[in-house]
């Protein structure tokens, strides 16, 4: 069950910026930093203070946190110039940070006051049940001890224009705060102990000569059923700790599109690429899973042993059923140019191993036959053995990182084709996802003369046609880093400055337009009007240093998408 914040990496701080951004953002003058969003929680006079609190709170029902919920979604978020950088950390001992962002704009310093949010709290902190929109744990934002306040929750040392980790936090200093949960008793104290924290965060910087808006607490006296069965849309999981579907989860969500990503998908006849099963459960109990006969793990610690693939098909023969497991190592690992012929000779022999087992044949001098009982070895059978198709699983952790470089191999040893075609039918035509190194691409590029010589799908090679075959390369094979653009949407790629580089390879893939942001591409003479000035928009000005906001560009970038972006190219 994915529970907000919880699992937010901690953001490492990198090494101090050698200068300052060029483009720093300036908030505009005309916008008043006092101006903030409405909200149905403030000024609290529709709502009754509740009894035996020494701390003002205030009542709020199911009906009343919902309309708050729905109308706080709808209101314009403050200019970022006027939150950033203080949502992202600015400890008074960080030099380095509090020198980046503010050393001439010390008004960014202080809590911005444009912004009024909603924080909802679960009283008892166990959010896998039971759990509203937004809503977060009290050990998010609350410091216990002798008086419960705010965490100092900013960086105190590090350099990090990234800390997704205290934005929870950050949030709740700024916000109106609703807590709930079952246990009246328990939901009560909670709420006296954050207006405490929230008085006390006021009193601290009005000793320091600074006001900031007031915010309140609010205690929800309605029971979860009743936002069950009244308010279903703001229902993340129901007392069962059940996810309802009717909210956006980002966390559950990225688990779905990880594991649709990663998920085990067919490369070649009985042959699967994909994430390394989960020893815990049984693959027959998980509906549409296959079973594999063998597994091929792919890791930093794998070695090539293709007579460990050998001693798995005599195994096979002798009637055995049970999954078989041995090594491989993972892409990146083999470096040229210190691999030797024999390393090569081990990935040709890895891939003919394969290709036996999972289409269930193999010319007989491939099988070793033990001598009879007499000693005497049997007459060579010269018909091929015919043998039940297994199918293997090529696998690591995430599905791709380190098993590419042998499924590549081996889909241009089983279909024939040569590396540039294995990029991009592997890509394309199976929509699989891999992730491959330049070493790959290089190690691939030297030994796919001997994968196309033994491969079974190119019958009587000559060496004149393999070696055209590889000399006919595209040139966007040697300019390729071994990775290929992500495919986001049918008709969108998210990619870097090398694949833009490289326009060959985005005409390869399908792709017709392309958005720059930040980076701009330094094309060939010419290229830019073969590809069409209309189909090429480049956002300047805006740097990749957590600084530069791209909230002016954002209706350019999408009336370019919208341009073209519905054309889904014919390739894919």
């Amino acid at each position: 069950m994915p529970i907000p914040n919880k699992h937010l990496p901690v953001c490492p701080p990198g090494p101090a910026p050698t200068e300052k951004p060029d483009t720093p953002p300036a908030s505009p003058p005309s916008k008043r930093l006092d101006i903030q969003p409405q909200s149905h929680l403030y000024p609290p006079i529709k709502y009754s203070t509740v009894p035996h609190i020494s701390s003002t709170v205030y009542s709020i029902d199911a009906a009343g946190v919902a309309l708050a919920i729905d109308h706080i979604s709808g209101q314009p978020l403050p200019d970022p110039g006027q939150v950033f950088p203080w949502l992202h950390g600015l400890h008074p001992a960080n030099h380095i940070q509090q020198a980046f962002f503010v050393a001439r704009r010390r008004a960014l310093r202080n809590t911005p006051q444009c912004f009024r949010g909603i924080t909802i709290v679960k009283a008892d902190g166990d959010l896998s049940y039971s759990r509203l929109k937004g809503a977060i744990a009290p050990g998010e934002f609350l410091q216990s001890g002798s008086v419960t306040e705010f965490k100092e929750i900013d960086p105190r040392e590090g350099f990090s224009v990234r800390n997704f980790q205290i934005q929870a936090a950050k949030i709740a200093m700024v916000s109106d705060i609703i807590v709930y949960g079952e246990d009246e008793n328990e939901v009560q104290k909670l709420a006296a102990d954050i207006a405490m924290a929230q008085r006390a965060w006021r009193d601290s910087h009005q000793a320091s000569g600074y006001d900031i808006p007031l915010y309140n607490t609010f205690v929800c006296t309605s029971s979860f059923e009743e936002f069950e069965t009244r308010h279903p849309e703001i229902v993340v999981a129901n007392s069962r700790g059940e996810l309802t579907g009717n909210v956006m989860d980002f966390f559950h969500q990225e688990r779905i599109e990880m594991a649709t990503m990663t998920k085990a998908s067919e490369i070649a006849r009985n042959v699967w690429l994909g994430p390394t099963p989960d020893p815990s459960i049984d693959p027959s109990l998980l509906p549409g899973e296959e079973t594999f006969d063998l597994f091929i793990e792919c890791s930093d610690l794998g070695r090539l042993n293709s007579q460990a693939l050998k001693d798995v098909v005599l195994e096979f023969d002798m009637g055995s059923e049970a999954g078989s497991y041995v090594e491989f190592p993972s892409s990146g690992s083999i470096m040229p140019p210190s691999w030797s012929l024999a390393e090569a000779d081990e990935i040709l022999e890895t891939c003919r191993w394969i290709y036996y087992l999972a289409n269930g044949v193999r010319p007989a001098e491939d099988v070793e036959s033990s001598p009879d009982v007499e000693g005497d070895s049997p007459m060579p059978n010269p018909l091929p053995v015919m043998n039940r198709p297994r199918k293997v699983l090529i696998h690591c952790t995430d599905g791709y990182t380190e098993s590419s470089m042998l499924a590549l191999a081996y889909y241009i040893y089983a279909n024939g084709v040569t590396v540039s075609e294995a990029w991009l039918q592997m890509h394309v035509d199976k929509r699989r996802n891999f992730f491959a190194y330049p070493s790959d691409v290089a190690l691939l590029s030297v030994i796919a003369p001997s994968l196309l010589a033994g491969s079974p799908a190119v019958p009587n090679p000559s060496t004149q046609d393999i070696v055209k075959r590889v000399q006919d390369e595209p040139a966007w094979l040697s300019l390729m880093d071994g990775s290929l653009p992500s495919r986001v949407l049918d008709y969108m790629y998210l990619g870097n400055l090398g694949h833009a580089n490289n326009p060959d390879l985005l005409r390869s893939l399908g792709i017709g337009q392309i958005l720059s942001v930040g980076e701009t591409a330094t094309w060939r003479d010419g290229e830019a009007e073969k590809w069409g000035e209309d189909k090429v928009c480049i956002v300047q000005s805006v740097q990749d240093n957590g600084v530069d906001p791209l909230t002016g560009e954002f209706e350019r970038c999408l009336a370019f998408i919208g341009e073209f972006g519905f054309i889904i190219p014919k390739q894919l």
